[in-house]
């Protein structure tokens, strides 16, 4: 088996499915030839072999026994053929489909780190798992079926040319016979494709139902509400049933047109040729022949009933990923440099000086995380970077010199220790000095392998303050130039909290970080506060200062409390 191919250079940009299937066709072009050859070679010894035994039949009732000898052979070399050339042709059909599939993978992969922030926005979780679970599936059938589609073609010529220089009226029966099948099942291909599309969406729809749920499954458990969501995900799944069943009908009437219609035809042609031998026009070969050849046309007929039902469903799939690929990041990078210095945010006026732990203390958390978002480049606003417009900065500087880490990122599958050092640059002593800032080291004690320890999807097996400090154990081992924390101890006790924020201070020094925060115990150790109320800045000082003279802050940081 081949190599598959390498990743491709860039992002395709397609906005329709039927350019996204013919550029995926291109791409993998060479391999499709090859396959295509194979298939037509399978397909035209196949096609010559009634003929041959045709041949053979009139060899016998002539008593023609070299000639018997000669077709004997003839037919063995074909069958040595057909065996070759159907072994290679699955063999390229695989690798045409998974050339497909996983080119898919590829380019969607690639689009959703280009993305990044813009995708959950804009898509939904299970919109973008089905992708990867059926509709990788269904444009790899639609590269595999192009083999044998041409092939079959190939074969129906050659059938065709066969019976008219053998008996004209058979030729001009299986030449008309043909095309009228492929027109009758045409009028079904429309309403599948709508059916289809409809099952797509609901299968989109029930899969982010079900990332939800397991995702909230605690949440849900602890407010009682897992009866309710366990209740809505059955109706919706009976939704994609029935959905399923629908496209099902269609599929069924297409699977009986390839029986019935090829049926037809064969009874018409056995029964006009068994007239012509009767009558002598044909001999008893060519009669066998013709109820051969009869029987071989189900094959190619039914290939291109499968071949219209498989670039279908590739067509519906081919949307999702076409969808996926239309998307624009809402936010770029350009080409200028920075060296670095005052962070500055214009439409909140919040400025974060290089060197220094500073807090961000907002009325509201929205005010906040808008704020951070702005700072991090993860949405649109006027913000410099060392005098430098951080919007032409190039995207993938920004996002090494500045991290915004939130309580929305992930703990994803793997080893613990590629978990906490995504780079794969860090130091034992780096993970280690991480994990006692973030007061973690009771997380990798508890843990049997410690480091080593497996960790499963989104971090399930711990709980949300541990989930919390390795997150932030992540961050600190990434080690930024700038380094933006959103409530980094919401979710930890008071006594756990106060370690963490003495020890922050004391891992950054020296460093750019703001922490947005209201926590008293984690402002009480920064050097510089920030509050901001509707968006703008409306103190700034040390945490105790602002306590004493600004009321709003106060009432903000003690939750009204005196």
């Amino acid at each position: 088996m081949r190599s598959l191919p390498q990743a491709d250079p860039g992002t395709p940009d397609i906005r329709t499915p039927t350019r996204y299937l013919l550029w995926t066709a291109r791409r993998q072009a060479g391999a499709l030839a090859i396959g295509i050859s194979f298939a037509i070679l399978w397909w035209f010894a196949q096609a010559l072999m009634p003929y041959v035994l045709g041949k053979g039949i009139d060899a016998v009732t002539g008593k023609h026994t070299d000639d018997l000898v000669t077709w004997s052979a003839v037919l063995f070399g074909l069958g040595l053929v057909q065996s070759y050339a159907g072994i290679m042709r699955h063999r390229m059909a695989v690798y045409n489909w998974l050339a497909a599939a996983y080119r898919t993978v590829q380019v969607t992969t690639r689009q959703a780190t280009r993305l990044g922030a813009t995708l959950p926005k804009r898509l939904s979780t299970g919109e973008v798992v089905s992708v990867g679970n059926s509709d990788i599936a269904h444009i790899g059938n639609s590269m595999d079926i192009l083999l044998r589609g041409v092939g079959s073609v190939v074969a129906l010529v050659t059938v065709t040319v066969i019976l008219i220089s053998t008996s004209l009226e058979l030729g001009l029966l299986v030449l008309i016979g043909v095309p009228l099948m492929a027109i009758a099942v045409g009028p079904l291909l429309k309403p599948l494709h709508k059916r289809q599309q409809a099952h797509r969406e609901l299968q989109g729809e029930l899969s982010t139902r079900a990332a939800d749920i397991v995702a909230g499954l605690r949440v849900l458990r602890g407010i009682g509400g897992e009866q309710v969501f366990a209740d809505r995900y059955r109706e919706d799944s009976q939704r994609v049933r029935h959905a399923g069943v629908r496209v099902a009908g269609v599929e069924s009437m297409l699977e009986g047109a390839q029986i019935l219609l090829p049926g037809l035809l064969i009874a018409i042609v056995t029964g006009i040729g068994a007239s012509f031998a009767v009558g002598g026009q044909i001999t008893t070969g060519q009669l066998v022949a013709f109820y051969g050849y009869a029987v071989f046309l189900i094959g190619p007929m039914r290939t291109l009933t499968e071949a219209a039902d498989k670039l279908t469903k590739g067509h519906v799939a081919a949307r999702r990923v076409v969808r996926i690929l239309s998307i624009e990041p809402e936010v770029t990078g350009g080409q200028d440099t920075s060296h670095g210095g005052l962070l500055h945010d214009a439409e909140s006026g919040v400025t974060v000086r290089p060197g220094t732990l500073t807090a961000l203390a907002g009325g509201t958390p929205e005010d906040a995380i808008a704020i951070a978002d702005r700072l991090g480049r993860y949405s649109e606003g006027e913000v410099s970077f060392g005098g430098t417009d951080l919007a032409t900065l190039p995207l993938a500087e920004v996002r090494s010199r500045v991290l915004v880490a939130d309580n929305n990122a992930r703990l994803f599958a793997g080893r613990l220790r590629d978990e906490l050092d995504v780079r794969g640059e860090a130091s034992a002593d780096d993970v280690a000095r991480a994990l006692h800032t973030a007061c973690a080291e009771d997380i990798i004690e508890a843990l049997p392998d410690g480091l080593d320890a497996h960790v499963a999807e989104a971090g399930r097996e711990f709980s949300g303050g541990q989930q919390q400090r390795l997150r932030l154990a992540r961050a600190l081992v990434a080690d930024p130039e700038v380094l933006i924390l959103v409530e980094p101890t919401s979710a930890v006790d008071a006594h756990s909290e106060a370690r963490i924020a003495e020890r922050l201070a004391k891992a950054r020094a020296g460093r750019t970080t703001l922490v947005c925060t209201t926590s008293p115990l984690v402002l009480d150790r920064t050097d510089h506060v920030i509050y901001v109320e509707d968006g703008r800045v409306r103190a700034e000082g040390a945490h105790r200062d602002l306590l004493a003279t600004e009321p709003a802050y106060a009432a903000t940081v003690t939750r009204g409390e005196d």
